[in-house]
This record gives structure tokens, C-alpha cells and sequence, in this order.
């Protein structure tokens, strides 16, 4: 056993205890740090197998955006778990029957690539060799090159659901002070101080 299978069992092992965690523990703080950890070891399982690219956009999206996104959230919001775990029961069927659909899914595709290896080299674009050229210069001359304009395009969606985010959300509330720059930048002298005559021996 050489030392990238040793690491390839310890990251594969710490990864599938703390995804357990994940759904078991009863803190919700707990939850995301051991989601955290999952991450963690998944771009190591990555760099193992030669995708730096995705071992890095795991630990720059996910670990550093939606993970800490969701500590935040779950640490601000005031959230009933007990009210909201209550009715999980309810949609355990439906969840019993996407888990399956998404097994099925994965037993025949690693059932075709085991019992048919030449389709996973039959694609359009051949993968060059990491002795050639790096995994993520790969990628990237294949995303900014031939799909910029999907690329472009995603970017865009991304941003329209992004507007449409905060605009759904945002909410005018009476009992919170806002600043009003227009009104800020009409104030004058006339309007803004005021001179009082105080005789001697008085407060103001």
C-alpha cells in the first residue's frame, strides 16, 4: 500500500464520517462545521486524483461562500428546529424516492464506465495528459475558448437571480431609519443650524 492509497482512505474515511454527522448532530452549528470538514476532505480526495481545479473551487465556493453563509445564518436567525424537524416525516417518502433515482443514476454510470471503459475516452474534446498540460489550463482554454458565450450567459443568469433576490426580499419597514442622500445633500444653512440668543446666566 503506498502512501496515496493511505491518504486516499483517510480523506475518504473523515469524509464519510463527518457527512454522517452532518444529518445527526443535533446543533445546527455542529452541522456546518462538520460540512466544513466534508468539504475539506473532498478537494483532498480531488488533488489525489489529479483535478486541482475542482479540489480548488470546492474550498473557494462552497468552503469559503455557501458554508460560511450558512454558519452566519444559522447562528443570526432566531430558528425553531424542533418546529421545522416536526414535519421531516412528512416528506420522507418523496426523499426516499429521489435518493433511489440518484442511486440508480450512479450505479449505471459507474456500471457503463466499468463495463464499457472506451466511452469514458469517447468524448468530443480528448483530455491531454497532466505531463502535458495542467488540469486547470485545460479547463480554461476549453471554458474561455470554445463555451464563453454559455459562460457569458451563465454569468448573466447568475446575476439577474441575484437582483431578483434582493429586490423579492427587500422589504420598507416604518420603524427603520434610512438614509435619504437627496434629502442630505439639499440640507443648507437655513435649514440646518439654528442660532439662539442666550442672555447671560441661562442654559440653553
Amino acid at each position: 500500500m503506498g502512501l496515496q492509497a493511505v491518504f486516499f482512505y483517510l480523506f475518504a474515511f473523515v469524509a464519510v464520517a463527518s457527512a454522517f454527522m452532518v444529518i445527526s448532530a443535533r446543533n445546527p452549528v455542529h452541522s456546518v462545521l462538520f460540512l466544513i470538514l466534508t468539504f475539506f476532505n473532498s478537494a483532498g480526495l480531488f488533488l489525489l486524483t489529479g483535478a486541482e481545479f475542482l479540489a480548488m473551487i470546492l474550498l473557494v465556493v462552497y468552503v469559503g461562500a455557501v458554508a460560511v453563509l450558512f454558519l452566519f445564518v444559522v447562528m443570526m436567525l432566531d430558528v425553531d428546529f424542533t418546529q421545522l424537524r416536526s414535519g421531516v416525516l412528512e416528506y420522507a417518502p418523496i426523499g426516499a424516492l429521489v435518493g433511489l433515482i440518484l442511486a440508480a443514476e450512479l450505479i449505471i454510470v459507474l456500471g457503463g464506465a466499468t463495463f464499457a471503459p472506451e466511452i469514458a475516452g469517447s468524448g468530443a474534446m480528448a483530455i491531454p495528459p497532466l505531463t502535458e498540460r495542467q488540469n486547470t489550463q485545460a479547463l480554461g482554454d476549453v471554458l474561455y475558448t470554445d463555451f464563453i458565450y454559455f459562460f457569458q450567459i451563465a454569468g448573466l443568469i447568475l446575476l439577474v437571480a441575484m437582483i431578483g433576490a434582493i429586490v423579492l426580499t427587500l422589504r420598507q419597514r416604518d420603524n427603520v431609519k434610512r438614509q435619504d442622500i437627496a434629502a442630505q445633500v439639499a440640507r443648507g444653512p437655513a435649514n440646518s443650524i439654528e442660532v439662539v440668543k442666550v442672555k447671560p446666566g441661562q442654559g440653553v
